[in-house]
């Protein structure tokens, strides 16, 4: 069992509302990313901060939602807020941030049968030379990123490992997608991806 994190505590002040609940294909970024995790993820937890409610309230899919009392502290300590909530018994987790919409189910299996099938600490997707999201990590990390100030940045993990890290390379362009303003949602919209 791999658990699923959508990182969607954030103010998206940049965007004007929030991004969990922009439109993308039909669906809206939670949503649809609660379905393509939940695909092969259990649970799929959703960390909420600001715009809680109204995110919950038009909310779909099946996912277990978790509050960060304090958002303002930054991404790492709304990660550090859902992965109080991994199961006992998962084998490890995946997280991403909401604004990230277009990564494929394709991708996201893959990534959790890579993660399953070689012994390294994290598997994370690549596309053209680039990395991007999910990052799939066995459980036994899940100390090093609760140690973290909250201030800090769970790419300082990610780093510690990076030479034992197994990237996926993808041909799904969805895993570098992160709309964090209206310019990158319009470009987003338009691609047809």
């Amino acid at each position: 069992m791999i658990a699923g994190i959508i990182l969607a505590a954030g103010a998206s002040s940049r965007m004007g509302s929030p991004k969990a609940l922009l439109d993308y294909r039909g669906e809206t970024f939670l949503d649809r990313l609660i379905r393509v995790l939940g695909g092969v993820c259990d649970p799929v937890i959703v960390a909420l901060g600001y715009h809680a409610d109204e995110i919950r309230a038009a909310a779909h899919g099946h996912a277990r939602f978790v509050v960060n009392p304090d958002p303002s502290r930054g991404q790492l300590s709304s990660l550090q807020t859902a992965l109080a909530e991994v199961p006992g018994d998962a084998e490890g987790f995946l997280f991403m941030p909401v604004d990230c919409p277009a990564v494929e189910p394709e991708t996201v299996r893959l990534l959790v049968e890579a993660l399953k099938a070689v012994e390294a600490p994290l598997v994370i997707p690549r596309y053209e030379g680039r990395r991007g999201h999910p990052v799939c990590a066995r459980r036994e990390l899940i100390p090093e990123f609760l140690a973290l100030p909250p201030e800090r940045q769970a790419r300082e993990v990610v780093r510690r490992y990076a030479d034992r890290t197994h990237y996926l390379d993808t041909l799904d362009a969805g895993v570098l997608s992160d709309i964090d303003d209206k310019d990158a949602y319009r470009i987003l919209q338009e691609s047809g991806r």
